[in-house]
């Protein structure tokens, strides 16, 4: 009798760092991308091991690709905003000039 096939503990690694990428704010996006590089590597020794685990393994580079895209999207909007907040043409030291004209 054959023992079953273990299951390959970088894909429940990818799986954790997967769902951590989404739920953990501010450093999802570096979680994401270590998520992917361990969901690639676990899926390569699941295809030549013939290890368990393929299904974590996905899940875990779906969440991890879905929680980087959304923290680059978020700090993306964040620096948009930064720079038009910062991106002005007023001159305040003259504001009372204008008003006194007006």
């Amino acid at each position: 009798m054959t023992p079953p096939a273990r299951s390959n503990s970088k894909s429940v690694a990818a799986l954790i760092l997967g769902i951590a990428s989404i739920v953990i704010p501010f450093i999802g996006f570096f979680l994401g991308v270590v998520g992917i590089i361990v969901s690639a590597i676990s899926l390569k020794e699941i295809r030549v091991r013939g290890e368990q685990g393929s299904g974590m393994a996905v899940a875990g580079l779906i969440c991890s690709i879905v929680g980087t895209v959304l923290y680059f999207v978020i700090l993306a909007l964040i620096l948009i905003f930064a720079f038009a907040a910062t991106d002005n043409n007023y001159d305040y030291n003259n504001y009372s000039n204008i008003i006194m004209e007006a």
